[in-house]
């Protein structure tokens, strides 16, 4: 169950649009996800939500901030009838993409759709893509399988400022996208012709739930979304989860997430590794060997830091490797562009 206390807040540590991250008076922190609880300011008495904290769980040491003592009612009319956090005290009405462009077409024309298990793939996958092409409009669909919350995203927030994110979409329960979708399918759609995606990368947010057993994950809802893409008329190309440095052994080389996932799926996809890897799957898709960039350059050019599971891409090169040759493979499969009246192709 959870657990909650009250606290006096001493300090604003950093503010950006739907979050704010505070100081406690003993020297905790804690964040405020400010469309959801209104303002946070210096001096005011909070009640938040101690629980991850006390079960060691990954907010990273932070409290959440569950509502504003010092303020009066707050209201923050949203644009439709759409709710998100659904029967919780902090439902909200978030609008929809499907409310704002009901006519929309749901064929995706063949665009690639690279869907990965961890949210952190999603920089490799990102700047790779912009690397091979800068030109494409790369744009996130983050599901509803990790963190809710876009805006507690650092790493989106980067990637759109440094240019290598073109537009994003929450599904599900997640919100704080450019666009909100109820479902992945629809943000498969809502990506493709709402934000004029080129290629969709899919990925849960922040976090993840693992229990250890092959069904008791959150990194499943890859096979769906895979057969989302295919059912839709996309190219839906599987990111392999890879790690040398795993304590684990379910996850050393190919995560046992990777291979349930791809089991589970119902469709034929494309599945990228490494060139010089190899991934039996028993001829049920089609496997790539691709030449990946050098993701860890990529990401060290732009000052991204990024880990995986706590671990740099010095400790897990494979990963990252991983993250690139997906991207490679989505450049590879992009479909042709149309000629222009004067022959070019646009």
């Amino acid at each position: 169950m959870p657990s909650f206390r009250e606290a006096l807040v001493v300090g604003v540590l950093s503010t950006r649009p739907g979050l704010a991250r505070v100081r406690l008076a003993d020297g905790a922190r804690a964040y405020a996800l400010t469309d959801l609880t209104g303002p946070v300011a210096d001096g005011d008495r909070v009640v938040v939500n101690t629980t991850a904290v006390e079960l060691g769980l990954g907010t990273g040491g932070w409290h959440v901030v569950h509502w504003n003592l010092s303020r009066g009612p707050w209201r923050a009319p949203g644009p439709g009838h759409i709710l998100k956090l659904r029967y919780t005290s902090l439902q909200a009405d978030v609008g929809s993409g499907e409310e704002e462009h009901p006519d929309i077409p749901s064929g995706l024309d063949g665009m690639p759709v690279v869907v990965g298990s961890l949210h952190s793939q999603l920089p490799g996958i990102a700047v790779a893509l912009k690397h091979l092409r800068p030109d494409l409009r790369v744009v996130y669909v983050m599901t509803d399988g990790g963190a809710l919350p876009l805006a507690f995203s650092d790493l989106v927030f980067r990637l759109v400022e440094l240019g290598q994110l073109d537009g994003t979409v929450t599904a599900g329960h997640a919100f704080g996208g450019e666009v909100e979708a109820v479902n992945v399918p629809s943000a498969l759609a809502l990506a493709r012709h709402v934000l004029a995606a080129d290629v969709i990368v899919v990925a849960m947010g922040p976090g993840s739930v693992g229990t250890g057993t092959r069904l008791g994950t959150s990194a499943l809802e890859v096979a769906p979304a895979l057969d989302a893409a295919a059912w839709l008329g996309g190219r839906p190309i599987a990111c392999v989860r890879i790690s040398q440095a795993d304590a684990r052994a379910r996850h050393r080389g190919v995560s046992h997430h990777t291979l349930t996932a791809l089991d589970a799926v119902r469709s034929e996809v494309d599945v990228a590794v490494p060139a010089g890897g190899t991934l039996d799957l028993g001829g049920r898709h089609r496997v790539h060997q691709v030449v990946a960039p050098d993701v860890a350059g990529l990401l060290a050019a732009l000052g991204l830091p990024v880990t995986t599971m706590g671990r740099t891409p010095a400790e897990e090169p494979a990963f990252f490797a991983a993250c690139g040759a997906a991207a490679a493979l989505a450049v590879a499969l992009l479909p042709a562009r149309p000629p222009t009246t004067d022959g070019n192709v646009e």
